[in-house]
């Protein structure tokens, strides 16, 4: 059935049982996204490379802890400020008993990371409890919305001259094929460098002269403030540990368009969510898969939101 979808939806959707949902102040210049797993959740793991990355449940990620299970994650505009927006995820889920059964109460699983996007509208306003829930009372599993939208809203790119000369960025989606599997994802670039093109690297947003601003300009940009933040899912069927080694190669996706990466100005930071509902497929071939859809959303973004800005 996934496949399927793909005929009319090539985006993070295309995996049955996902449901996307944004919440933006297009005048404050933020907002955030949610990835709603199904009613039992996800199979979900996850890494950061950026070294100032802002998350949350970002421990629980990790191979080796006990809980396995997502029921959602949150994208967010508003540096840490919007990692608040994860509380009113937390309880829309609890509301419809999705979660961790503690025996006590349901706990909803529910990692989260950020950019910063506060120098490019009202610093005042973050998503919060209410940007979170509004995003899960918007989610559906129709063709995710792209462009300047949900977390994407204040997102930009190519900030080495100074946030004044930034290009808009965006959320960009992609999936594909593989094996009889579905693999997308859903990504924001809010990078300190350049986009450029994954086939033949061509500039698609950001500076020609990269290397000469990044000698003159790295005073200029504050650490913490350029991120890329990644959701891949799957239907094909993985372990936690699988799910965490195919979040590397989401971060290779990264670094294949987004010049430079993982700068010591980034937060770059990617989860991994399967269904486990469709055909088994080997690693190598998920491998590569994901950097194609990581590479490809990130770019759709940025094209989506160049769609978006007026001229001028």
């Amino acid at each position: 059935m996934g496949v399927e979808r793909l005929a009319h939806n090539d985006t993070l959707t295309a995996v049955e049982g996902l449901r996307v949902g944004h919440w933006s102040d297009p005048v404050a210049r933020t907002g955030c996204t949610v990835v709603l797993a199904p009613q039992s959740g996800c199979i979900g793991s996850g890494r950061a490379l950026g070294p100032a990355p802002g998350s949350r449940e970002a421990a629980l990620l990790e191979a080796d802890r006990t809980v396995d299970t997502v029921n959602a994650v949150l994208l967010a505009g508003g540096s840490a400020f919007g990692l608040a927006a994860a509380t009113g995820v937390m309880n829309w889920l609890e509301e419809r008993n999705c979660g961790y059964a503690t025996g006590y109460a349901c706990v909803p699983i529910v990692p989260a990371a950020v950019i910063y996007d506060l120098g490019v509208g009202d610093p005042r306003v973050r998503p919060d409890e209410h940007g979170g829930r509004a995003a899960c009372e918007a989610a559906h599993d129709g063709p995710v919305e792209q462009g300047r939208v949900g977390v994407g809203t204040g997102a930009t790119v190519g900030k080495l001259r100074g946030i004044e000369h930034a290009t808009p960025s965006g959320v960009g989606s992609h999936a594909l094929d593989v094996g009889g599997a579905v693999v997308a994802a859903l990504a924001v670039s809010n990078a300190v460098g350049n986009l450029v093109d994954p086939d033949d690297g061509s500039l698609v947003a950001g500076h020609a002269d990269m290397m000469g601003l990044a000698a003159m300009g790295a005073e200029r940009v504050l650490p913490g403030t350029n991120t890329t933040l990644v959701v891949v899912a799957t239907d094909a069927p993985l372990s936690k540990a699988q799910a965490h080694a195919l979040s590397l190669a989401a971060h290779v996706g990264i670094a294949r368009v987004t010049r430079p990466s993982h700068t010591v100005f980034d937060g770059d930071t990617a989860f991994v969510l399967t269904t486990c509902r469709g055909p088994s497929v080997p690693m190598q071939a998920l491998s590569i898969a994901v950097q194609e859809v990581v590479a490809r959303a990130l770019v759709k973004g940025v094209l989506a939101a160049r769609r978006q800005t007026p001229a001028g």
